[in-house]
């Protein structure tokens, strides 16, 4: 059994990855961003590869070795996004939450499951 923290922790990013990924379709906004990005024609694949990862963090309460590869993918996903945003010369305000979100999420893959 997973302790309360970890099981916190765990749905504090699936629950932000199932939100974000659903705005990859629906958001106007998040259109934009990927435009601004130069990444227009990766903002399905995302969404679809983030909605895919925050199911398997949920899964991985019970398939511990699902929530691993699931949290290490995001991980990776959010390494490429704080790259992406150092390229386009964002502020560290706006490069923060991939930066969070690379850390939560590399810290549920190594330690949490």
């Amino acid at each position: 059994m997973l302790p309360n923290l970890s099981v916190a922790l765990i749905l504090c990013s699936a629950i932000s990855f199932l939100g974000y990924g659903s705005a990859c379709f629906l958001s106007g906004r998040l259109k934009r961003e990927f435009d601004r990005y130069h990444l227009g024609s990766l903002r399905a694949l995302t969404g679809g590869l983030q909605l895919c990862a925050a199911l398997g963090l949920l899964a991985g309460l019970s398939q511990p070795w699902m929530g691993r590869a699931a949290a290490a993918g995001l991980a990776l996903m959010m390494l490429v996004a704080v790259g992406v945003r150092i390229k386009i010369k964002d502020s560290l305000l706006q490069t923060t939450p991939a930066l969070f979100y690379l850390a939560l999420n590399a810290y549920l893959c190594l330690a949490a499951f």
